[in-house]
């Protein structure tokens, strides 16, 4: 790296960080798409070291970051780092890259990538999905579709997952995420230019998980907003973000996810994140469902895309396909269909059958607690190794 200034740490001990106003000398890597999650994201590696160029469909977008540091309509108040640029240009956005990264919405990706396929001549670069969704027509999760468009290995492929705020984390508060990929080496050099002072990244092989982990949890914020603009307490979120984890695992191990995994930060950890958070567009969505804003409505109030609302139908469809029961990702679905009232969907948290039901999840895992259990365990061995990793955090 260049020119380096050390200030401490929050343990006293120094932390190596670019100088403010020095140019980086570390690899370029891009940032497909602007928005709040994509240009805080190609902060966080700007500030790891790397040279970032973002890629951003609005020329004038372009110009704002490229020249102000500044992306006034998603990162309002945020000063980005002189070692980020922008461009409108795909093809001079992604030349010489060593990483690309992928942040728009799930259902542009594909033709995206098909413009994208051009200029990635390097078969040998990691390209890596922070989207969160499944793609309507095919039900396809991000990944797939990458492979698909891109025709490569998906041994090149990665996913970032986790509790992953924007605002929070472009305001440097600390936080940790998740990167999947079925290469372990991938997922170990992706994560390694994913870090900084204030972002850690932890991997695992298990693609899979860590996706649905990320498209599921949305699910579940939605319905959590839909509790919220209702009017209901704490008693009834709790419930649901309970019950939610219980489908989300159900869901994801029928697909061949490792239930640990949706123990982990793109799981439980995600889940907390986007449930509570008044900066979750999913979050924001079902509140204004649980006011009475009709589906249409919320769309036209929203400033960026809640993948949620998308990915109910495919979520659904591909439950239905294994024989997975979602009641409330179901009475969603009812209620963005207007076939359910925003107040009805607490008395039906689980199923209208009144016979008595286990706690437990369908796959057998019915280990009350684990969930929270192993979440504690991870953060005391983080902190016990000072943030090097943790005995559950790699496959």
């Amino acid at each position: 790296m260049g020119s380096v200034v050390a200030r401490p740490g929050r343990d006293g001990t120094p932390v190596s960080r670019p100088a403010a106003g020095r140019r980086h000398d570390g690899p370029k890597v891009v940032v497909i798409g602007s928005g709040s999650w994509g240009t805080t994201f190609g902060k966080v590696l700007a500030d790891g070291g790397a040279q970032v160029t973002m890629w951003a469909r609005r020329p004038e977008q372009a110009h704002e970051i490229d020249e102000a540091k500044r992306n006034s309509k998603y990162l309002p108040g945020i000063n980005l780092p002189r070692s980020m640029h922008a461009t409108h240009d795909l093809a001079r956005a992604i030349d010489g890259a060593e990483q690309v990264y992928l942040s728009v919405p799930s259902q542009s990706a594909r033709e995206t990538l098909r413009a994208m396929r051009p200029y990635l001549a390097n078969e040998a670069v990691p390209v890596v999905s922070l989207m969160k969704g499944v793609e309507k027509k095919t039900n396809l999760r991000m990944s797939q579709v990458i492979e698909q468009e891109l025709r490569c290995d998906p041994a090149r492929i990665a996913v970032a997952s986790g509790p992953n705020l924007a605002l929070e984390i472009a305001k440097e508060q600390p936080t940790a995420a998740v990167i999947a990929s079925s290469s372990q080496d991938t997922a170990d050099a992706v994560a390694r230019r994913s870090r900084n002072e204030y972002f850690r990244s932890f991997v695992n092989t298990d693609v899979t998980g860590t996706e649905f982990g990320g498209v599921l949890k949305n699910l579940i914020a939605v319905a959590i907003g839909i509790v919220d603009g209702v009017g209901y307490g704490e008693n009834t979120k709790a419930s649901i973000i309970t019950r939610g984890l219980v489908e989300m695992t159900d869901f994801a191990v029928a697909y061949g996810a490792q239930p640990g995994t949706l123990q982990g930060l793109a799981g439980l950890g995600d889940l907390i994140a986007t449930c509570q958070s008044p900066l979750s567009r999913n979050n924001t969505a079902g509140r204004l469902l649980g006011q009475g804003y009709k589906y249409q409505e919320v769309i036209a109030q929203m400033n960026q895309t809640a993948e949620g609302l998308a990915s109910v139908g495919p979520i659904l469809a591909l439950a239905k396909d294994a024989g997975v029961e979602m009641p409330i990702v179901q009475q969603v679905k009812m209620v963005l269909d207007g076939r359910m009232r925003p107040r009805e969907i607490a008395p039906h948290l689980t199923t209208d059958d009144d016979t008595p039901q286990g706690e437990g999840t369908q796959n057998g895992q019915d280990d009350r607690g684990g969930a929270l259990r192993r979440t504690l365990e991870r953060a005391l061995d983080l902190l016990r190794d000072g943030g090097r990793g943790s005995r559950s955090d790699r496959p």
